[in-house]
């Protein structure tokens, strides 16, 4: 099926007299006639539910839909896009080790591993998105794990070369991790790329009404996790009765350690409730991305004539420095989000916002409402000036979410909050 039917019809399939729509198992726990049958789920030898920290039958749906959509062997939701990345990163990484991270990624995911995984015990290098690939590795180190990047970065909009990034990261026998949650697997599917794990905040725009917070991890089952760097997959798990990932679970051992070590520890588990929600959302996924993708692309090249705006950045313009990048890897569509800066600096952008009447200023991005945001001094405030320079964040910066409204509407709704800047 084209992903716009796995959108549908992907992930639930009910059988006789079922429910058509998935429904919803607002339930922790679930039954069953014998102690043998319980046991066996938790040695890991059946698969079941029987605990809705490691799975429910409503997660499961959006998992599936989402692993199937990516192209993916399995996924796990996760509480948030935040939680996401950690549980993916915890799973191969601990104390002593070492991460290559693109420098353009979401102001919460450069804490995440500049800082609160420093105190941890993981040394982070970050390196700019354009490094070339001799560049790239000779930042790798015996005790490097995996590599990370966006690719499409929050905010900057850089679009990373995911096939360069895959080889350096595989010729030394590591993973690629990569956030796809601005493009979504209907705009880039980075496991035709080479990526191995893919991440998305599903709050953005495959849940895309904001209504409910998630994240998922998708396990390509491309990667060799039995290449002698990682033997928490080859080796017994004592925590599970001797469990060996590769030989129990053989593809899907990453995402499977995932779910049963790392969730079962952790506990960052979507709620039932938050993925019924989650699955309408992606029901419509395709319909939106289509609109979101020409909204955008129209707006841009508006604001790219426009006398009060300084610079616009969005790789679907064929100004953008990333713009052969977009026509290898975006050829669909840039999604909807433009960053652009504002003449006059912080202050001028400021002002800008401020006369938006429809465009609402929210600490959000990536729903079917036109939204807009100052990272600088919101997303990326904790930063420093230096940082926020690594980041591609800039005083003047505005970050515009394009929603799915009427075209003309959104521009003019633009156009009366300029004419308040003198």
């Amino acid at each position: 099926m084209h992903n716009d039917t796995k959108c549908v019809q992907s992930g639930y399939s009910p059988k006789n007299g079922e429910p058509r729509v998935t429904p919803i198992v607002q339930s922790t726990t679930y039954k069953y006639d014998d102690a043998q049958s319980m046991g066996r789920l938790f040695d890991l030898v059946d698969d079941g539910f029987f605990y809705t920290r490691l799975g429910n039958p409503t997660c499961s749906v959006a998992e599936n839909k989402i692993a199937d959509l990516e192209g993916g062997v399995g996924a796990l939701l996760t509480s948030s896009g935040q939680s996401a990345s950690e549980i993916a990163i915890f799973n191969i990484c601990g104390a002593g080790d070492h991460i290559i991270s693109t420098s353009t990624i979401y102001g919460g995911t450069l804490n995440l591993l500049g800082v609160t995984m420093k105190k941890l015990g993981i040394e982070v290098t970050f390196v700019d998105p354009s490094i070339s690939f001799d560049d790239l590795c000779k930042e790798f180190k015996p005790n490097t794990k995996l590599v990370f990047g966006e690719t499409l970065s929050n905010p900057s909009l850089r679009v990373l070369d995911v096939e360069m990034f895959a080889k350096a990261a595989h010729d030394h026998d590591l993973p690629l991790f990569i956030d796809n949650t601005f493009p979504t697997p209907i705009n880039l599917r980075p496991i035709e790329f080479g990526a191995d794990i893919v991440l998305h905040s599903t709050s953005k725009y495959m849940d895309g009404h904001a209504v409910s917070l998630g994240g998922v991890i998708v396990d390509s089952g491309n990667f060799n996790w039995a290449n002698g760097k990682f033997p928490e997959f080859t080796t017994p798990d004592d925590s599970y009765h001797g469990v060996v990932y590769t030989k129990q679970f053989g593809k899907a051992a990453f995402i499977s350690k995932a779910r049963v070590q790392m969730m079962r520890d952790l506990g960052p588990m979507a709620a039932p409730q938050n993925a019924f929600l989650l699955t309408l959302g992606l029901e419509t996924l395709h319909l939106r991305m289509e609109r979101h993708n020409s909204n955008a692309l129209a707006c841009a090249k508006y604001l790219e004539q426009h006398d009060k705006v300084a610079w616009v950045n969005y790789p679907g313009l064929k100004s953008s420095p990333d713009y052969k990048l977009a026509e290898k890897y975006l050829p669909g569509g840039c999604s909807g989000v433009i960053s652009f800066g504002v003449k006059g600096g912080k202050e001028a952008a400021m002002t800008f916002m401020n006369n938006l009447k429809m465009a609402a200023i929210v600490c959000h991005v990536a729903d079917l409402r036109t939204s807009v945001l100052h990272p600088a001094s919101t997303t990326h405030r904790q930063l420093t000036e230096d940082q926020l320079k690594s980041c591609g964040v800039l005083p003047e910066q505005i970050r515009f979410s394009v929603g799915i409204e009427n075209i003309d509407d959104i521009i003019s709704d633009i156009e009366q909050a300029f004419e308040a800047l003198k």
